[in-house]
């Protein structure tokens, strides 16, 4: 509602007006309460000929703001988490030592970052979020199945995310007041939450709020903070731990691997897969962060960040679980439940700066990767009326309250089966969208025509079925093996090893299908000599011709 008016020039070289009276599709003079309704909630920058908005369009240059150390901060404090130390847990309980635990996370997030780089460059190159590069890939409206496959993903991952947000919370108040602890519940046993839990949930989704309305090209000091607050957090617990316990023989240290041969493979491989399966969006959805990318080259430092920050939390994690072991009796691999054995009033201080600091992780992480996410895919569903801020509110609702990840995260085997079961989809997708960037379209597309209904990716009733062949060659195989995880069906162990394999078989099949089908059948109306970018005017949205050459 406060967007400014702008010109645009489009890809057939005429200039439009987008006036709000312009794009509504009331007439003006019919002056019903339908109409003022719809005037209300449309968006001033809406294109109805273009059916796009500010937000959606290329990142304007003054906005491109992120350098190579945003990035790297970003995943510093993105792993420096509560989750990050539980990493390892899920991995350990189905077998592995510490040792193949800790190799296992560091070769998914090795994976990660060099995927998240490679799908990352076509936003730096164009300063377009992944739901326009979809276009290029699937159609107009096959793009928009993968768009809304995604927007799901990201608003569950954003109601998980404040499940743990919340427990940061609860180990705040835990410090300030420990009378808390003492609360009385007034909430049935069905509804898996507590009275004093839902305090704290409902205190993290209200601080969330005004962050979402602040842009993230605005919000690089929350990462600044997170990542200087977040390291001295997670080494100040690992150092206490090592201070009181020391590392004895009932350490974790100690515990080899419970299965092997054969089995121990698997289970590696599963193990691998369900990490890996838990950055398959990032992968996806890496345009959105790197279109705000100053150069084309800001976003590589994600490659060494992300398995460089993995690899030192689960050691971290490691540590503090085994030490807690024989300070507490048990494992307490959530380093939440460690801090709040800390009563003195010196350590209840330390207990809330450890907490405080989790908290300003999980702001970050939920902004930035779940929220932006989300409200991109809506951007793009919805351009006359929902915009990145809107999509955001819309996003934090949804994911906090519609999803109730209370009832989610019961059980570890729950939170795996989970976070694994959707990367059959959006691996597949991603393998897509990096084969027709790199090895179909050689990462030449025409910015202008991504936003023209009938350009030339519109392709045939705006579905390009070569897109949607490749994609259902690469997730359907891996179904057998993926409904016994998630329902009482009796599973085949080929299915299942296949399906362990989830990864690395959708992305592969649906990668090389799509090149060779293109390969054989192209589209060639699609195909360019030389890359059209945006114009590098802040104030239009221009129709440029440039080679790679004037590239910046």
């Amino acid at each position: 509602m406060t967007e400014s008016k702008e010109n645009y020039t489009l890809s057939t070289g005429g200039v439009v007006d987008y006036d709000v009276g312009a794009t509504t599709a009331v007439d003006s003079g019919r002056g019903g309460i339908g109409h003022r309704i719809n005037k209300f909630f449309l968006l001033d920058s809406a294109s109805s000929e273009r059916y796009s908005n500010e937000d959606l369009d290329p990142v304007r240059p003054e906005l491109r703001t992120w350098n190579a150390r945003h990035y790297a901060l970003f995943w510093i404090s993105d792993h420096l988490s509560v989750s990050g130390f539980r990493s390892a847990a899920s991995v350990m309980a189905v077998g592995l030592s510490w040792r193949l635990a800790l190799l296992c996370i560091a070769l998914a997030n090795i994976i990660q970052g060099v995927f998240i780089v490679i799908n990352g460059v076509v936003g730096a190159k164009y300063h377009i979020p992944f739901s326009i590069q979809a276009r290029a890939s699937f159609g107009y409206y096959l793009a928009y199945l993968m768009i809304a496959m995604r927007m799901i993903v990201a608003i569950f991952w954003y109601g998980i995310q404040a499940y743990t947000g919340a427990e940061c919370v609860q180990s705040m108040i835990f410090a300030i007041w420990p009378s808390f602890h003492n609360v009385k519940n007034h909430l049935p046993e069905s509804a898996n939450i507590t009275t004093q839990f839902m305090t704290a949930y409902v205190i993290y989704f209200l601080f969330c709020l005004p962050l979402h309305y602040v842009g993230v090209h605005r919000v690089k000091w929350l990462f600044l903070l997170k990542s200087i607050a977040t390291p001295i957090a997670a080494f100040g617990i690992m150092g206490w731990v090592v201070a009181k316990a020391g590392v004895g023989q009932n350490s974790l240290f100690d515990q080899g691997n419970t299965k092997q041969g054969s089995a121990l493979g698997w289970a590696f491989m599963g193990s691998l897969y369900s990490n890996i399966g838990g950055g398959v969006t990032l992968m996806v959805n890496a345009p959105d962060y790197s279109r705000y990318s100053a150069t084309k080259y800001s976003h590589y430092t994600t490659a060494v960040a992300v398995p460089f920050t993995a690899t030192i939390i689960t050691i971290i994690g490691v540590i503090a679980a085994s030490g807690s072991k024989v300070l507490f009796g048990k494992i307490l691999w959530d380093p939440l439940l460690i801090i709040d054995h800390w009563t003195s009033p010196g350590g209840r201080a330390a207990a809330f700066f450890c907490a405080f600091s989790f908290f300003l992780s999980q702001l970050g992480l939920n902004i930035a990767a779940n929220s932006l996410a989300a409200a991109n895919d809506m951007n793009c569903l919805f351009p006359r009326y929902i915009n990145i801020r809107r999509g955001q509110f819309i996003a934090s609702f949804l994911g906090s309250w519609a999803l109730t990840p209370w009832n989610i995260l019961t059980s570890a085997p729950a939170f795996l089966n989970f976070m694994s079961g959707y990367s059959v989809w959006l691996a597949p997708l991603c393998g897509i969208l990096v084969s027709d960037f790199y090895f179909v379209h050689k990462q030449k597309y025409h910015v202008y025509e991504l936003y023209d209904f009938h350009g030339m990716y519109r392709y045939k009733f705006g579905f390009n079925w070569r897109a949607f062949l490749a994609f259902t060659i690469g997730w359907v195989p891996l179904l057998p093996g993926f409904i016994p995880t998630v329902s009482s069906i009796k599973s085949v162990p080929g299915m299942v090893h296949l399906y362990n394999l989830g990864f690395f078989y959708g992305f592969g099949a649906a990668c090389l299908s799509y090149f060779v089908i293109c390969y054989f059948f192209p589209a060639k109306e699609t195909y360019l000599d030389v890359p059209v970018y945006m114009a590098e005017d802040s104030a239009s949205f221009e129709d440029m011709e440039s080679s790679s050459a004037n590239e910046k």
